[in-house]
């Protein structure tokens, strides 16, 4: 009989009480023990209201598991990820379930060097956590507060900025805190910097009234508005746990993030890392590979998720990473999604270009985007939809790193594949031909919607 997978594309997330029982909870944790071996663990948790209560379950089953904790209490997922790459720990569990809708939680596992734990490696949790191989103890470990993190972490990101630039800019950004945890961060932070900080759903709320947890130009209307009313330098939306970002320029227009990804590697290039390696999913913008192409170098590709590009980061060194979805990796403090860290970047950016945001964006190479989503009713329509896709019509190439990338030229391409975190099928295309690109949009939408219809019929 099969298993279950209980890990999606980043980490182990469910509802709470539903899916994420509290038997499943401490059985992982179990699993989660025996697969480190030894500890010290650090834990922290976001802004959910489940979080201290898994956190609770989480720390007091690794002390009876024999291994010492450090309790590391509410922060981003950048903090902890850094913390569990100081030396100090052998690892880190957050207890997060990211963008996810507030009745989420979940479970991210990061390894000693500070990212998340290996696809190869989830597997061996999940093994131990199916066989119930748990490892035994006579003793108990402890627990002790590690009130260090956020400090640490604020201290290293502005040591990797050109701070006294940036502040002599006196810049003023908008920022969206999605009432998450980077509320406690990123403010502060840029403050450090010099900004004006203009904050919209700052407060932290585990109901995230103020917008959906997950930033998208859908719902960053305030924060556009915020920019332009208050005359900022630019605007930026952080997700629930603080790892990802979305920016707007000074006009308040909205980009995802292999935009403004694209707009801050062509800044290091430039300026710190020429020649650097540079590593992204597959669903990513052409525009990068355009920037790339400009220096004369390549973008390494991965599938879709943060773990498969910040691996792919650590395996080849390469101290550049993004992700579409806002997701922006910097090697040169962790090889991990990082919304104060890109934040910094940015400022950095404008302070030594002398620049508009807005100006800079003109600079990139001109290509239109569309990226959509289709609700599942079942994971039974999924084969039966990327059969579709794939035997339509006549494109000029198909890659399947990831799902079911279609180029119908070389500068258009559509790509579909099912969401590792949520029901869903999503939908990217791209293109140089805006007029081309809605008609594939639209002509691969209608196989998409006739495949699930057809199943239902059945």
């Amino acid at each position: 009989m099969q298993r279950q997978r209980l890990f999606g594309t980043n980490g182990v997330r469910g509802v709470y009480g539903k899916d994420l029982t509290n038997d499943l909870v401490i059985d992982l944790t179990y699993a989660m023990a025996t697969y480190y071996g030894k500890g010290p663990l650090v834990v922290g948790y976001d802004g959910r209201r489940s979080s201290p209560a898994v956190s609770v379950l989480v720390r007091s089953t690794l002390n009876s598991a024999g291994l010492d904790v450090g309790y590391a209490g509410l922060m981003p997922t950048p903090c902890l990820q850094l913390a569990a790459k100081s030396g100090r720990y052998n690892g880190g569990i957050m207890i997060t379930a990211s963008h996810n809708p507030p009745e989420y939680n979940g479970l991210k596992l990061t390894a000693p060097d500070g990212v998340e734990i290996s696809r190869e490696d989830e597997l061996k949790v999940e093994d131990i956590y199916y066989e119930k191989r748990f490892a035994t103890t006579d003793g108990h470990g402890r627990e002790y507060a590690d009130e260090n993190v956020i400090p640490s972490y604020t201290e290293k990101v502005l040591s990797l900025v050109d701070a006294e630039k940036i502040q002599s800019k006196r810049f003023t950004l908008a920022m969206d805190l999605g009432n998450g945890v980077q509320a406690l961060c990123a403010p502060a932070i840029a403050q450090k910097l010099g900004c004006r900080v203009i904050a919209i759903n700052g407060n932290i709320d585990s109901d995230f009234p103020g917008r959906e947890s997950e930033p998208t130009p859908d719902n960053l209307g305030v924060l556009s508005e915020a920019v332009r009313s208050g005359k900022a330098d630019f605007g930026v939306a952080f997700d629930g746990d603080g790892d990802r970002s979305i920016f707007c320029d000074n006009n308040g227009s909205i980009y995802w993030g292999d935009v403004t990804g694209a707009l801050l590697i062509k800044n290091l290039l430039a300026q710190r890392h020429p020649c650097a390696e540079i590593v992204c999913p597959v669903n990513t913008s052409m525009v990068l590979s355009k920037v790339a192409e400009e220096v004369g170098l390549k973008v390494a590709y991965t599938k879709v998720g943060s773990v498969e590009v910040s691996r792919e980061m650590v395996n080849r060194k390469a101290p550049l990473g993004l992700e579409e979805n806002g997701g922006f990796m910097y090697g040169p403090l962790n090889e991990v999604r990082d919304g104060s860290m890109t934040t910094a970047l940015v400022l950095n950016m404008l302070a030594s270009a002398g620049e508009s945001f807005s100006n800079l964006v003109e600079m990139l190479p001109r290509t239109f985007k569309i990226k959509t989503k289709f609700s599942l009713s079942s994971r039974e329509v999924v084969s039966k939809v990327m059969k579709a896709c794939v035997e339509h019509g006549s494109p000029k190439k198909i890659e399947t790193m990831d799902g079911a990338k279609i180029w119908i030229d070389d500068e258009t391409w559509l790509m579909v594949r099912p969401s590792g975190t949520e029901p869903l099928i999503r939908m990217y295309a791209e293109s140089t031909d805006k007029s081309l690109l809605d008609s594939k949009v639209d002509e691969y939408s209608r196989i998409v919607r006739a495949s699930m219809s057809d199943l239902k019929r059945f």
